[in-house]
């Protein structure tokens, strides 16, 4: 099992560090990865506990949420397979500043941070793949708060989506997103109300922009939904 994760994880987007490695150092991960199979809504991490492991979603979907004004929560990224995440406090020297939470039933591994810490002080093209990596999400964070504070919320609901498309891509169909989320999720990841989430979703159909059939979401009219996210 962990012989297959592993291969999963080379085969995929992130065989850009396993490639640094040596093989001494490829075989201190295997003998330190851990399968976990977790449950959809169940918490992988929480916020404000140590960070210990280096976490790398295997199969399934993720979030990173955190809870805001009144309890209110707020999605600030998603995971998709094969992503590494959970590191960031760890190197910050700091609690976990969100939690990170199971979107459906999943499979992650894990490293011990330690482990992770003795492979960049051993191989610096690992510490390099950890400076980019922090670097695009910090990017990708920046551009997300003008947006989410900016918007209209028809652009935000509109962006949230496209990103949610192009994160998990489409059902056979080729237009059905590969994810199906409680309006109440696409409001925390919008930074809406769930009233006006609903509200928005009923405007998109009457537009033709989209269909909806419980959860999922078919988009029917792309260009337009992305004219919308980019204008409002």
């Amino acid at each position: 099992m962990i012989k297959d994760a592993l291969e999963k994880v080379i085969s995929e987007d992130l065989s850009e560090m396993w490639s640094v490695l040596t093989p001494e150092e490829k075989r201190k991960i295997t003998d330190n990865f851990t399968i976990h199979h977790f449950k959809k809504n169940q918490i992988i991490y929480a916020e404000r506990e140590d960070p210990e492991y280096l976490w790398c979603l295997l199969k399934g979907k993720a979030k990173l949420c955190k809870d805001g004004v009144g309890g209110r929560q707020q999605i600030l990224r998603l995971i998709r397979p094969v992503q590494y995440f959970g590191y960031r406090a760890y190197f910050a020297q700091e609690p976990y500043v969100s939690t990170a939470m199971a979107m459906e039933a999943s499979v992650l591994g894990s490293i011990p941070m330690k482990v992770v810490e003795e492979l960049i002080n051993e191989n610096r093209q690992v510490a390099w793949f950890f400076i980019h990596e922090l670097s695009h999400n910090l990017g990708s964070s920046d551009t997300r708060i003008v947006n989410l504070t900016q918007k209209h919320i028809r652009g935000r609901l509109a962006e949230a989506l496209i990103v949610l498309s192009e994160h998990y891509g489409f059902e056979e169909d080729g237009v059905t997103i590969r994810v199906y989320m409680a309006r109440e999720d696409l409001a925390n990841l919008s930074n809406m109300t769930t009233a006006n989430a609903i509200r928005t979703l009923t405007a998109f159909v009457s537009e033709k922009l989209i269909l909806v059939d419980g959860r999922q979401i078919k988009i029917i009219n792309e260009s337009q939904l992305r004219k919308v996210s980019k204008f409002g």
